[in-house]
Formats: structure tokens, C-alpha cells, sequence
């Protein structure tokens, strides 16, 4: 089974697929966000520009993607922004054709939760991710992005716990007690990191 986790930067994708991970027995994070950080160190800096993109990149993912679910027979969760219609149908909706267990999720929030959010994590007015929002919100709101989950006001692990209802998956209570929960997120995303 694939759980890929949709949304606006910012919005918890990566907090929240890690959240399912601890809980999830025989499950693996597929970040294809490091494919895309492999093809800028391969590529002439000519050529850089976002590496969704690179019509490789949406390949491998796709690719990579299946080989790991016809490999692996646990829970593949992809934290993933994915805004653009094509590309969608390039990588989940080629998944989907193929005929592989994909439940794909939009997170969602308002934008001025989100930016609050990108300012916590150090991402400014100017910053990349920032400047990407509107978009991001528009496109995603979209039906074919669906299955929408409201993630305003509800903590990461609400949030898992509904993703997990919603494909029918049993998950381990939280592995973290409440007080140390800020200090695991904080590990999540120091392990994050953009440089």
C-alpha cells in the first residue's frame, strides 16, 4: 500500500508521514524529494530550474515508486508536494493505473496557518516555499486532489490517525509522551533540512 501525502509546503506533509511511520509496524518513508536533490548535482547548473520539471525526475519517482511496492510488502508513504495536473498523472496517476494500492491525501489548512507554519521552520516572506503558497492552494483545492483532509488546528497525530481511518489501518499508540512530542518534530524537521 502507498499513502502519498499531498499539500502546500508548510502544511505538515513530511511531520505527518513520519507521525504514520512511528505508528505504522513495516513501514518506509519514500522521500522523492531526494531524487529531485540527486538530478540538480547530475545536471549543468544551465539546466536547474524546479525538478519536478525534469521529466525524469517524474519518472523515477514513478518508477522507483513501483519497484519499492512490488519489493516491499508493508506501507510506502510519499510526503510529496505535487500541484500540477500532468505531473499527478505522471507519477500517482500512473501508479494508480498500474494498478497499485495508492491512497492519495491533500493536506490542507488555511494560508494563514501555513504561513505561520513556514515562519516556524525558518522560512521567510521571500523564501521559495512561501512565494509558492497561492499556487499550491489553488491547484490542490481541486476535486481531482481529493481525498481532502482539514489539518486546521489539529495536531500531527489527529491528523495520521485520520489518514489511518480513512484506509483502514490499525496504528500504534504514539510512541512519544505529549510534553517530548515538540522535541520529535523538531528532530523530523532538523532532519529536513533545505540547504
Amino acid at each position: 500500500m502507498i499513502i502519498w501525502l499531498n499539500g502546500a509546503f508548510g502544511v505538515g506533509k513530511t511531520q505527518t508521514a513520519f507521525e504514520l511511520h512511528s505508528r505504522i509496524t513495516d513501514s518506509f518513508v519514500f522521500d522523492p524529494e531526494q531524487l529531485g536533490f540527486a538530478l540538480r548535482r547530475v545536471v549543468p547548473p544551465s539546466m536547474h530550474r524546479d525538478f519536478q520539471d525534469y521529466p525524469v525526475w517524474r519518472e523515477f519517482t514513478y518508477q522507483g515508486l513501483r519497484y519499492v511496492a512490488e519489493n516491499f510488502t508493508g506501507t510506502i508513504i510519499v510526503p510529496m508536494t505535487v500541484v500540477e495536473p500532468l505531473y499527478y498523472d505522471q507519477t500517482v496517476g500512473m501508479l494508480l493505473g498500474e494498478g497499485l494500492q495508492v491512497h492519495h491525501f491533500t493536506l490542507l489548512a488555511s494560508r494563514a496557518t501555513i504561513l505561520r507554519r513556514l515562519q516556524r521552520r525558518g522560512d521567510g516572506k521571500n523564501a521559495w516555499n512561501t512565494r509558492q503558497l497561492d499556487r499550491c492552494l489553488k491547484s490542490l483545492s481541486d476535486e481531482k486532489f481529493a481525498v481532502h483532509i482539514d489539518t486546521e488546528a489539529k495536531a500531527i497525530e489527529t491528523v495520521a490517525e485520520e489518514i489511518a481511518h480513512h484506509v483502514g489501518l490499525d496504528l500504534k499508540p504514539p510512541a512519544w509522551h505529549p510534553l517530548l512530542r515538540p522535541l520529535k518534530r523538531l528532530i523530523v524537521q532538523m532532519g529536513h533540512v533545505r540547504l
